[in-house]
Parts: C-alpha cells; structure tokens; sequence
C-alpha cells in the first residue's frame, strides 16, 4: 500500500479499533471464529515505552472498563510499529496503544476504538514548555518556540519522508527547505545570535522526532548551537523543571502529560500549543470487528 502524502491528521485518516477473532485469516485457519477478541490476542495490548503518558492511560482503561485479564507490554515505539505490521500483514487481530499524528495511520487502514469513559480524553494539544528563566537568558530562542505551530500535515509530510527511508536531518531540512514563508513566521522581528547553546528534549515518538529536527535546524539557522536529548517523558519533564533542558516541543496536554504537569506546576514555563486535535488511544485494524474499548470484557 503506497503512502499518502497528506493522511496523517485525525480528519484525514481512518481511526484504530479492537479485533474480534472473527477477522482475517487467523479466525479462518485457526477455525474459530467465535472466539473473543481477548481470547484472540492472548489478552495483550501491545505498548510503547513504560513512562509514556500513553501508557498510564492505558492502565487507567483497564481499571475503568474493569479489564482485570488484560495485561499492557512495554517497548519502544519502532517495537510496536513493528508487532502492528506483522500482524497486518498476516490479517491477525492486534490491539496497540496509538496516537495521532503518526505515519502508521498512512501505512495501514486502522481506527481508535471508542473511549465511551473517556479514559485517554478527547483531542488534545501538544504544547512547548521551557524552563523557568529561559525568556531572560536566551530572549531570542524564547521568542521563535514562542511562535512555533504547524499542521498535522506539515509534520505528516516529514514522517511519511522518514518512514519511506530519509534520514530524519535530511526530510526536515527539505521541509524548512520546502517551507520558508512558515519558517519566516517563527523568526519574524527575531535577531540572529552568535553560538549561544540551546537543549532541546524530546521523547523518541515519530511526531516528536520531526518536531524536534525541525526546531534545531530553524535555530541553528539563527545561530543557535543546538542539542537533543532523548529522553522519556518523566525525565523530560523533570530536566525542564531543574533546568538540565531548555525547552521541548512535545507536551501533550491536558491528558497525556497531566500527571507530569501537575508534579512540576510553578516549575517549568508554557509557550504555547503548536499543534492542536491530536489524539491518543487503543487502535486496531479496520479489519477486526469490533468497535469500543467496552466490547475487550466480552
């Protein structure tokens, strides 16, 4: 299935669901189609890293639909991608932990299953945040994250690239490239500075790693000697809050990262949202015949 160049926002792309074992070829070869979608998965939804905010919004679902066989595996991001599309491939039902934007949703036809308790939230932002004092020791830095937003298709555009084999420096730099008059919004009334050091954090998700590349090659062109670390979330958070980091782009907020936000508040600065009606959750592929987090207790 080749990649769409312009399918990775929640209103452009199909949403994940939860597979009955009725689906694909497994039900046909394992003849069973009347075994549950738990049954069919070994009850496993298959997660991303362990301090993710995903992932303690995964075992908030599971307490609030009472899913008490239902156990959550720990990984890294390319891991769970990687367990999707073998599944995929196969027609064998899945259940992951997913959020959107993300080039999976281009790969394969998934959808979310429905949240009816509204354990993940509805559509959030992703928001910068900066240490305390940033403004006052790097002004200009502070300004351009400031200003800094974009689309889901602009950072689509740059995940699709690096999924279909770019080096993750080089699609970012034919974004900016390809991107000058957005690029010139950051930067507008922003004077040029002359080596000064700028860390950016950021945790190991595709959305983040374009973000991120992105923001470093702006305020290098500016003059910024830039460095990323990659973290996860609870250490991104806390180097913000001890000033060990300068700033990040990949606050997901109200929900993903609240716990986060509320251990560090008075500790850390918000710049503002730069990107809005993202979303996470349970996803699976269209094939699988079921549609909410509900129908996991049958």
């Amino acid at each position: 299935m080749k990649l769409s160049k312009k399918v990775l926002g929640l209103g452009a792309v199909a949403l994940l669901s939860v597979g009955l074992a009725a689906c694909g070829s497994e039900g046909k070869e394992n003849g069973s189609s009347t075994k549950s979608v738990g049954k069919s998965v070994d009850y496993k939804i298959t997660g991303i890293d362990p301090g993710a905010g995903i992932m303690e919004a995964t075992d908030r679902a599971i307490e609030d639909y009472d899913l008490s066989k239902w156990t959550v595996t720990t990984g890294s991001g390319s891991a769970m991608t990687a367990s999707l599309k073998k599944a995929y491939d196969k027609e064998q039902p899945i259940i992951v932990t997913g959020w959107t934007p993300h080039w999976k949703f281009a790969e394969f036809d998934l959808k979310y299953l429905e949240d009816p308790k509204g354990s993940y939230g509805g559509e959030e932002e992703i928001r910068t945040i900066a240490r305390e004092g940033l403004e006052k020791d790097l002004p200009e830095a502070h300004a351009i994250l400031s200003n800094f937003h974009w689309t889901e298709d602009d950072m689509g555009e740059i995940m699709i690239a690096i999924q279909e084999g770019a080096n993750e420096v080089d699609a970012s730099q034919d974004w900016v490239d390809a991107n000058e008059d957005k690029v010139a919004e950051w930067t507008d009334g922003v004077e040029k500075v002359d080596g000064d050091k700028i860390n950016l954090a950021y945790v190991a998700w595709d959305s983040e790693i374009a973000s991120h590349n992105v923001m470093k090659i702006v305020l290098e062109q500016m003059g910024y000697k830039v460095t990323l670390t990659q973290v996860e979330a609870g250490p991104l958070w806390t180097a913000i809050a001890d000033g060990s980091a300068d700033a990040s782009l990949a606050a997901w907020l109200p929900i993903t990262h609240k716990t986060y936000a509320d251990k560090f508040e008075g500790k850390f600065e918000e710049l503002g949202i730069n990107m809005k009606g993202v979303k996470v959750g349970l996803v699976v592929p269209q094939y699988m015949d079921i549609d909410s987090i509900e129908d996991l207790k049958e």
